[in-house]
C-alpha cells in the first residue's frame, strides 16, 4: 500500500492533483482546501500522505477502480479516516466537505455546532448530528492543530503529547475551551515539547509570568 508519495506537481484540477514520478504520473484525489493550498506550487515537488479506496459499485454492474486520496500531513489523513467512518459520509462526501482547515471543522464537531457543520458541502442536518455523536470525543488533537506555513509542521503537535495535556488540563478543572486556548498559546510560541510535563510547565509558567 502506498502511504506517502512525492513528485512534481504537473496538474491541478478541482478534485485531483497529478504527480510526475518518471516514468509514471499518478492521479491523486484531493480536497478543496488542499487544492487551494497547492495553487502556488505547480511544477514544484510536493508530498502527499495517502489512502487507498475502491471507487465504483459492482452491485449495479460497474467495476471497481483503485484511487489514491492525498493529504498534506498525517493529521489531515487521520481526520479524514475518522470522518469517513460516520454512517452516510464516505470518501467522496468527506472530500467535498473538506473546504476549510481540519482544525476549524474539528472545533465545530467538538463544540457540537451542528448548524455550522450542516453548511459544509454535502453535509446536511441529519449527517452533522451523526458526525457529532460519533466523533466529538475524538477531536481534541485535531482542534489543537496550529496553522503553519509548512504543512509538515502540523505533525509536530498532533501526537499523544497534545492530547494527553488536554486531558490533564481537564482533570485539573479547566473547561474544554480554556484548556484548548492554553495549549494553543503555548504551542504558538514555537517551542518544542518532548512530553506532557514540559508542555504543562510551559502553560503554567506563561500564566504566572503574565
Amino acid at each position: 500500500m502506498i502511504c506517502k508519495i512525492t513528485g512534481q506537481l504537473v496538474g491541478l484540477a478541482d478534485e485531483v492533483a497529478i504527480l510526475s514520478i518518471p516514468p509514471m504520473e499518478y492521479e491523486v484525489w484531493i480536497a478543496e482546501f488542499t487544492r487551494r493550498h497547492l495553487q502556488s506550487q505547480r511544477n514544484q515537488e510536493v508530498t502527499f500522505h495517502t489512502l487507498h479506496f475502491l471507487d465504483g459499485n459492482v452491485t449495479s454492474g460497474g467495476r471497481l477502480t483503485p484511487r489514491l486520496v492525498g493529504f498534506l500531513n498525517t493529521a489531515e489523513r487521520d481526520f479524514f479516516e475518522l470522518f469517513c467512518s460516520v454512517d452516510g459520509v464516505g470518501v467522496k462526501k468527506a472530500l467535498r466537505a473538506m473546504t476549510q482547515p481540519v482544525k476549524d471543522t474539528a472545533i465545530m464537531i467538538e463544540q457540537q455546532d451542528a448548524k455550522g457543520l450542516s453548511r459544509l458541502p454535502g453535509i446536511g442536518p441529519a449527517t452533522s448530528e451523526r458526525i457529532i455523536a460519533k466523533l466529538r470525543r475524538k477531536m481534541p488533537k485535531f482542534a489543537l492543530l496550529v496553522r503553519r506555513e509548512a504543512p509538515e509542521d502540523a505533525n509536530q503537535f498532533t501526537d499523544g503529547v497534545v492530547e494527553d495535556t488536554f486531558q490533564a488540563l481537564l482533570a485539573l478543572g479547566h473547561a474544554e475551551a480554556d484548556a484548548r486556548q492554553l495549549i494553543e498559546q503555548a504551542v504558538a510560541s514555537g517551542s518544542k515539547f518532548k512530553d506532557t510535563e514540559s508542555l504543562i510547565q510551559a502553560i503554567y509558567r506563561k500564566q504566572f509570568d503574565g
